[in-house]
């Protein structure tokens, strides 16, 4: 007869910055809860993504990239994750394929610290889509004589080629219990701060250099008020009608000139892109005001990262 066992627990997403860690969040839970871009530092905070089955509940937190942890937002960044990784059943360590077979210093540095913490560990080899097969026993083999990894795991996130396999593999990991969430919870993040983090995806898609990283999005107005959808809305269309207003803080008034871009155009393109995504987010037509603010050295100040979120 098949086991009637059900089995829960909570799981980390570490690595170094742009390894995967989000892109793999999305799809294990089949949602857009963390924004993705091929920009460093993108996660800033951990987010909850919760796959319930029949058999069982995995409660996956993404964190941000472990990274050399200059000034106060980074430090924080790095803290985050440190300590998401400590509170978890299981660690699932993200690198990247690569034809360098090699560790390099910063997976090194985490390492280091998994050896710290103790806790069961998965190497997931992310991007295999983009190497010959032939590296990636070497690379393994490498890996496997650093650290004794519980598994080894090779995936692509963007393929979802391999990651059902990988939260089989996870779920039979976890201890035995009853589901720690509502089946029908996937994340713990207010639909505030997945807005926020849709507009700052725009900022850091259609702005370079300084920018992104100077940049933060509080959401400063939702009103929800007028949501409910009109008798007869067909479903799956937009219904209803969500306003927000929301704030872009920089740190310098030559960066709020960048994003306001020549006769308002740049703040118009990152608003209607955001938009777009927020309406599928919520599924309600959207009316979006964004405002740029300069918040002095914000991300060195310990006041500055609190005022913003980042505590």
């Amino acid at each position: 007869m098949p086991s009637t066992t059900h089995r829960s627990g909570f799981a980390a997403l570490i690595g170094r910055p742009n390894v995967g860690k989000s892109t793999l969040l999305n799809q294990l839970t089949g949602e857009k809860l963390a924004i993705v871009s091929p920009k460093p530092q993108t996660t800033r905070n951990r987010i909850l993504g919760v796959v319930s089955r029949p058999e069982g509940q995995v409660a996956f937190l993404d964190t941000p990239g472990i990274h050399q942890a200059k000034g106060q937002l980074n430090r924080y960044m790095v803290e985050v994750a440190l300590q998401a990784a400590e509170e978890v059943d299981l660690v699932l360590f993200v690198i990247e394929a690569s034809d360098k077979v090699e560790v390099g210093p910063g997976n090194r540095v985490i390492l280091e610290q998994l050896q710290k913490l103790g806790k069961p560990t998965f190497l997931v080899i992310n991007k295999i889509d983009t190497v010959a097969k032939l590296v990636l026993l070497p690379l393994i083999d490498l890996y496997r004589r650093e650290f004794p990894f519980a598994e080894v795991i090779p995936i692509s996130a963007k393929e979802d080629d391999g990651v059902e396999g990988l939260f089989r593999t996870v779920l039979s990991h976890m201890p035995e219990g009853e589901p720690l969430f509502p089946e029908d919870v996937l994340t713990d993040q207010a639909e505030r701060t997945l807005v926020a983090e849709y507009v700052r995806e725009q900022v850091l898609r259609h702005c370079h250099q300084e920018i992104p990283y100077s940049t933060a999005v509080v959401v400063d107005f939702f009103d929800e008020s007028e949501r409910e959808p009109l008798p007869g809305t067909p479903p799956g269309k937009l219904a209803g009608l969500i306003r927000i207003s929301g704030s872009i803080y920089v740190e310098r008034d030559s960066q709020k000139a960048i994003i306001i871009g020549k006769q308002g155009q740049m703040l118009k393109t990152i608003g209607t892109d955001a938009r777009k995504a927020i309406q599928r987010l919520l599924g309600a037509h959207v009316y979006l005001s964004l405002r740029v603010r300069v918040e002095p050295r914000w991300s060195e100040r310990p006041e500055g990262l609190k005022k913003l979120g980042y505590e």
